[in-house]
């Protein structure tokens, strides 16, 4: 990879989804615009605030898509990261930053 770009390799989202209260919600329902998770595969040289291995939270709107020996992977900017999760060490629990 080249400068600030990350390779991600998207979460596979599942066709239907479930509410907080039970419902649930079809793929085919239309909502409003929502972010996705990543993996990230690898980074370029300039990237300082993701490692190879964070799960990532960008837009899937704004994504170029790449085919590499079979499987789908997207590539984005640094600056097209909107949050990271990163894995706690020490208890195994995942934390949040935006």
């Amino acid at each position: 990879m080249l400068h600030d770009r990350l390779l991600v390799e998207p979460e596979t989202d599942s066709a239907e989804r479930q509410s907080t209260a039970g419902l649930v919600i079809p793929a085919t329902a239309v909502g409003p615009k929502r972010l996705a998770w990543a993996t990230v595969v690898a980074k370029g040289e300039h990237v300082r605030q993701v490692d190879v291995g964070d799960r990532v939270l960008y837009d899937p709107e704004e994504r170029a898509e790449v085919d590499l020996a079979g499987r789908d992977y997207v590539l984005l900017r640094e600056r097209d990261v909107h949050g990271v999760a990163e894995r706690d060490e020490a208890d195994g629990s995942t934390g949040l930053y935006l």
